[in-house]
């Protein structure tokens, strides 16, 4: 984590900014833009742009994908412009956060994947493109995007430090241990061999 330098009102400005925009849900904004059902009624009943892609729309999934991970992304850009590296650590974790526990929608959000990438990628590009590989290859082999989500968190703050940005690593493991708990639902279900997986009729 690097050292807090900026003052701390400005430090709580910047969570909160983040925070908000982070609950911004761009899930269901994109299922009314494409006439869609609210995805927190099919699927998982979350925001995010897998349950919007079970609606059956892929370009409103895609575009649900894009702006969930430009709010954290977005959000580490602007505090590290304004303040600095500790700032723009806290302003995609509460971005993260944002998303996950939305003001908006009474702290009922999406499960956070896509923010958790887009935020490791404006902290350490190579670490949320180590992110993102871990993700790819594990939903290539398992068709899961739960267990995929699950093995990119896992692995990615023992990632920061071995591709050498040990700074990113405290922020990565807050990180993951919030989406492993936004995904206990679906960690019961990979144990009894239940979670759906995409491409494959249950």
């Amino acid at each position: 984590m690097p050292a807090i330098d900026t003052a701390l009102p400005l430090l709580a400005l910047i969570a909160l900014g983040a925070f908000l925009l982070g609950g911004v849900p761009f899930g269901l904004v994109m299922a009314r833009l494409f006439g869609l059902p609210d995805p927190r009624s099919i699927g998982s009943g979350n925001i995010g742009a897998t349950n919007v892609l079970r609606t059956g729309s892929k370009p409103a999934a895609l575009a649900t994908l894009v702006l969930d991970s430009s709010k954290g992304l977005i959000a580490v850009l602007i505090a590290r412009l304004i303040a600095g590296e500790e700032a723009a650590q806290l302003a995609g974790l509460s971005a993260f956060l944002g998303h996950i526990f939305p003001v908006w929608l009474r702290f009922k959000g999406g499960k956070g994947v896509a923010t958790f990438l887009g935020t490791l990628l404006a902290i350490a590009p190579l670490l949320g493109l180590s992110a993102c590989a871990i993700w790819l290859v594990t939903f290539t082999i398992s068709r899961i995007s739960s267990l995929s989500a699950l093995m990119a968190a896992a692995f990615t703050p023992l990632a920061a430090v071995l591709i050498g940005v040990p700074e990113a690593s405290v922020v990565s493991f807050v990180m993951a241990l919030v989406l492993f708990v936004a995904h206990r639902a679906n960690i019961k279900r990979l144990r009894k061999g239940e979670e759906p997986r995409f491409g494959r009729k249950p």
